[in-house]
């Protein structure tokens, strides 16, 4: 099966592709842009691939399913395209970004700029039907995204993996900490952020370890 995805990706992923589940997958994904409204648009699917070769990935964010509004997702996890209202998350994100490092919220809440950093937004579930969070769950975004996690685990190392919230922490269970940098905290949305998002320091962990392991530091 021939997938449009960013040529390193696309060669690690290859096996992914011939396995039954991928196939009824994207025949599901393709009958769904036909019938209704999917986010994001068909191009950006893979657009946090795009950005972000394999051998380039410094850190990972896990997220769950993408913006379910229109002019938000644009395949990368908690990012929304230009001149878009952030999201609660979003918000949260840049606020703990500002206590952090100081560095002001942002006009703009693309994180394209974190991307080609770098910085794999890595949603769990890589569409989604327009206003229906959820929705395209359980039909086997999850088995390949787990692939893309696997194949960075087991090739590459001081990897900075960032796991907010109970599900990103199970998705990124496996994952070899002696090897590489794994920061925990609840989820920067409204309901949880309070409960240890805010305060975490994520940030500045990540580029006190990327500058350890002699790596350049985000400009987040």
């Amino acid at each position: 099966m021939d997938v449009k995805i960013e040529q390193s990706w696309k060669e690690r992923l290859a096996p992914e592709f011939e396995k039954d589940y991928f196939e009824q997958l994207i025949n599901f994904v393709k009958a769904e842009y036909k019938q209704t409204t999917v986010y994001p648009p068909g191009p950006y699917i893979f657009n946090a691939f795009e950005h972000c070769p394999f051998d380039k990935v410094k850190v990972v964010i896990l997220g769950q399913d993408p913006y379910h509004e229109p002019g938000q997702a644009h395949g990368l996890c908690f990012s929304v395209q230009d001149g878009t209202p952030f999201p609660p998350s979003l918000i949260n994100i840049f606020k703990e970004i500002q206590d952090d490092l100081g560095k002001s919220i942002p006009t703009n809440g693309n994180l394209l700029r974190w991307a080609d950093q770098g910085v794999l937004l890595l949603n769990a579930t890589l569409t989604v039907r327009a206003h229906q969070a959820g929705s395209h769950q359980n039909k086997g975004w999850e088995a390949f995204t787990d692939a893309v996690i696997h194949s960075l685990a087991t090739e590459r190392s001081h990897i900075v993996y960032i796991l907010w919230g109970s599900y990103a922490q199970r998705k990124g269970a496996f994952i070899d900490s002696s090897r590489n940098l794994i920061l925990k905290s609840a989820h920067p949305s409204p309901l949880s952020a309070f409960r240890g998002f805010f305060g975490n320091k994520h940030f500045s962990k990540t580029n006190d370890y990327l500058i350890a392991t002699g790596q350049e530091p985000i400009d987040w």
